[in-house]
């Protein structure tokens, strides 16, 4: 059974500006075609065209908010409490995972985990153990493939709708937020994304933490004009490692918590920004 959150009051899903814009444009693109073939199909395959690929940009832009909402910063209240979301993806992990709980717990921090829902099924202890640390846990997907972008409706309905079915069975509440691979999608996602009742989650400030071992070099882009209502993304899951063979994350993580003790900035889960809880 599939978790569904979304109130039955809730409005019917609707397409973005630039998803409807679109659509109308091959529609009228294809009623050329048919009225005048011999005239007007070069015009029309070019105006198609250059919407393709406006929409593969929005795709792999991860802010990009052409396809539907996305949230990459906190609200305007968390600004002025100056506050600040630490985002850890793709966990649980064994080994880093509690390392992680462990510097937080030392920093009085709290974060906000995007587990895999097939990790979370493995390692159902560590679930908890980010539960008891005060920390809450969303919805990263169900299995993590890296073609999901490239999928239709139902591949989408099916890793979002088991990622929600599976993190709310492990920590008995439903997410409310979803990460995509990446931050990677299609047109596709927002519908799906509605139907489940959750909100898509970008960030402002990446590391690159799973990609270069350079604990100084992740930190710089993480802490880099810092301020309040940054949400950083990090990762418990797929680490890169030091020269010592370390996970860089756990290098970096305790140096950002000074950074953010120095510019008196305090951490907020994403459910404590959004919804006061």
């Amino acid at each position: 059974m599939h978790a569904r959150t979304i109130p039955p009051d809730a409005p019917p899903w609707r397409p973005s500006a630039f998803l409807l814009g679109s659509m109308l444009l091959h529609g009228l693109a294809l009623v050329a075609l048919v009225a005048d073939p011999a005239a007007l199909w070069t015009w029309s395959l070019g105006l198609v065209a250059i919407n393709q690929a406006a929409i593969t940009l929005a795709c792999v832009f991860p802010r990009s908010g052409l396809l539907g909402p996305v949230v990459s910063r906190l609200p305007p209240g968390s600004v002025q409490r100056r506050e600040v979301a630490i985002t850890i993806d793709d966990g649980p992990d064994p080994e880093v995972t509690p390392q992680l709980l462990g510097i937080l717990a030392r920093h009085g921090a709290v974060a906000t985990f995007f587990c895999i829902g097939r990790k979370a099924l493995e390692h159902p202890e560590l679930v908890q153990a980010i539960l008891r640390a005060g920390h809450s846990i969303e919805n990263h997907g169900q299995n993590h493939r890296f073609w999901m972008a490239f999928t239709g409706p139902a591949s989408w309905r099916r890793e979002v709708q088991d990622g929600q079915s599976t993190i709310t069975a492990a920590t008995g509440r439903p997410p409310r937020f979803f990460r995509a691979l990446a931050g990677i999608r299609n047109p596709f996602t927002d519908p799906v994304l509605h139907a489940a009742g959750l909100r898509l989650v970008s960030w402002s400030r990446r590391g690159y933490d799973t990609q270069d071992g350079d604990a100084a070099a992740v930190l710089a882009r993480l802490s880099r004009d810092l301020g309040a209502g940054d949400v950083l993304l990090l990762h418990d899951g797929n680490c890169a490692r030091t020269r010592g063979g370390a996970p860089v994350v756990l290098e970096v993580l305790p140096r950002l918590l000074d950074r953010f003790e120095a510019l008196g900035l305090r951490t907020v889960t994403l459910d404590q920004a959004f919804h006061g809880r």
